[in-house]
């Protein structure tokens, strides 16, 4: 019968991008009449599991789950994240923020940064980030919650994500669903059954021989996109002329250096370096480009430029940015890498999972599989695969660096026209718009443009009409309330002990 909700629904794959659609899907449908969700997954086959920073929309996300903070803190061994680090992207020996939250106060009606502008051409001198508490608190390994209910403190308007052992955070999510009702599978899908006149797939065969059959199926296969590409044949679309690393080594080191709420990115002669600090390691990891690199070579690059020992053999990994041509196609929807893949440079891969499970609620189809709903869910998805890259390669086109083959070819290739168009847009006038709600905000755009040395022929006229005296003594203002904030802060090994959040470490008690 057409017009009859969805009853059963199949994923295939679990890692954090299955275990995630299954705890909401769980959550927020489990308690339709006769609605069941499988999950299958093979011990056999490994999961990528490197990317363990996030973006503050994971806190919603937590939430929704109904998910104790502290709880998921210690069972994941979390750090708080107040924002990204930059080194050396510029030029060597340059760094700067890219901070979650905002900067200063807006005035007048305009944007904080047409102030920081005009008092950049009266003298003052201070970077951008001194004007942003999620910045100046990280530099000081400090952190606290939000305080909403002070509006006129910088703590109101701080905002953060997590550090986590993506491993970990599978697994914990993977108990929440096991409790609302997600029946797991273990097995290797080696067969996939196609309804012979739709084409839509009705089942899995497993290597045990056991059958599972679906109306809706997920595809959390990882870079194998099993279901939507294997299966469905839908094309991938390649987009490494504008993000050329399509490589990575990662491994695990012992804590060591500073120990602040920031993952740090550090530019080497042929991609990235990443440092992110969690309570029992740091995870690292060297994305570089094949073209201009060898793995060797890379890896002795990353070990070479650890805080601590070495925990773990190096894990090498191969990839191509892009996605694909439609992440839903009849009656499979991909989320994760079986969607598509945009390098780890502004810890996006988990958010994209995040997003698409939510337009999977919003167009949570009947049986008959609207075209419409499909289409819709495609046109957004594509839109923000569009816009995370057009931000991801800005880092690499604003660049001064000379220094190598790849940063020439990077700091010379043609911007994705949007890009363009905004880079144009902020060098005139210092403007920038935030089109159709995109994820990256005009902060994250101002942050990373400022960071990266674009600098603005002219600013808002409305600044003008604070004179220099008003203009230095606001901006003085603004850096000591900050400032003051920050320093009332407990450091965020304090802050975990006192909330609960701490893992517990031989030689201490709990």
């Amino acid at each position: 019968m057409k017009n009859q909700p969805v009853s059963k629904v199949v994923i295939v794959g679990g890692g954090t991008a299955g275990w995630m659609v299954a705890a909401v899907l769980s959550k927020v449908m489990g308690g339709l009449p006769g609605f069941s969700i499988e999950l299958v997954e093979s011990e056999a086959i490994g999961t990528v599991g490197v990317g363990e920073a996030t973006i503050p929309q994971i806190v919603s996300f937590n939430r929704l789950l109904g998910v104790d903070e502290m709880d998921f803190v210690r069972e994941t061994h979390a750090t708080y994240k107040l924002g990204i680090e930059f080194v050396d992207w510029v030029r060597e020996g340059h760094s700067y923020i890219h901070p979650f939250g905002s900067f200063g106060i807006d005035m007048l009606g305009i944007e904080f940064r047409h102030f920081w502008l005009r008092g950049q051409e009266f003298g003052a001198g201070e970077p951008i980030d001194r004007y942003s508490i999620a910045a100046m608190a990280a530099k000081a390994g400090r952190f606290d919650w939000p305080r909403p209910d002070r509006p006129r403190s910088p703590i109101s308007r701080l905002a953060y994500a997590f550090q986590f052992d993506a491993g970990r955070y599978a697994q914990f999510l993977r108990r929440i669903a096991g409790e609302a009702g997600v029946c797991r599978v273990e097995g290797e899908v080696v067969e996939i059954a196609q309804d012979p006149e739709t084409g839509f797939v009705s089942g899995l065969k497993l290597a045990s021989g056991s059958e599972i059959h679906g109306e809706l199926f997920i595809d959390c296969s990882g870079f194998r996109s099993l279901l939507l590409g294997r299966t469905l044949g839908v094309p991938f679309i390649d987009w490494s002329n504008w993000l050329p690393c399509d490589s990575a080594v990662a491994v695990p080191c012992a804590l060591g250096g500073r120990n602040e709420p920031l993952t740090r990115s550090t530019a080497r002669p042929a991609g990235w370096q990443w440092r992110i600090p969690l309570q029992h390691r740091i995870g690292n990891g060297h994305v570089f480009a094949s073209d201009h690199m060898d793995r060797e070579q890379a890896t002795a690059i990353l070990l070479e430029n650890l805080d601590g020992e070495v925990l773990a053999e190096p894990r090498h990994l191969s990839f191509t940015a892009g996605r694909r041509a439609r992440a839903w196609e009849k009656n499979v929807v991909a989320l994760g890498l079986s969607a598509g893949f945009l390098e780890p440079l502004e810890s996006t891969s988990i958010h994209l999972v995040q997003s698409g499970i939510a337009r999977l609620l919003t167009l949570f189809p009947d049986n008959d599989f609207s075209e419409l709903e499909i289409a819709r869910f495609n046109s957004e998805t594509e839109k923000e695969y569009r816009d995370i890259r057009d931000f991801l390669v800005l880092h690499y086109k604003a660049s001064e660096r000379e220094d190598t083959e790849f940063w020439r070819y990077c700091r010379n290739l043609e911007a994705p026209a949007g890009l363009a168009e905004k880079i144009a847009m902020f060098r005139s006038s210092g403007r920038i718009f935030r089109e159709d709600n995109e994820l990256f905000t005009e902060e994250s755009w101002t942050a990373v443009m400022l960071g990266q040395g674009l600098a603005p022929g002219r600013y808002h006229p409305t600044a003008r009409l604070l004179d220099r005296t008003e203009t230095l003594a606001r901006l003085q203002h603004i850096r000591e309330a900050i400032a003051g904030t920050v320093s009332q802060m407990p450091t965020q090994d304090k802050f975990l002990r006192r909330q609960g959040g701490a893992i517990k470490t031989p030689g201490t008690a709990m």
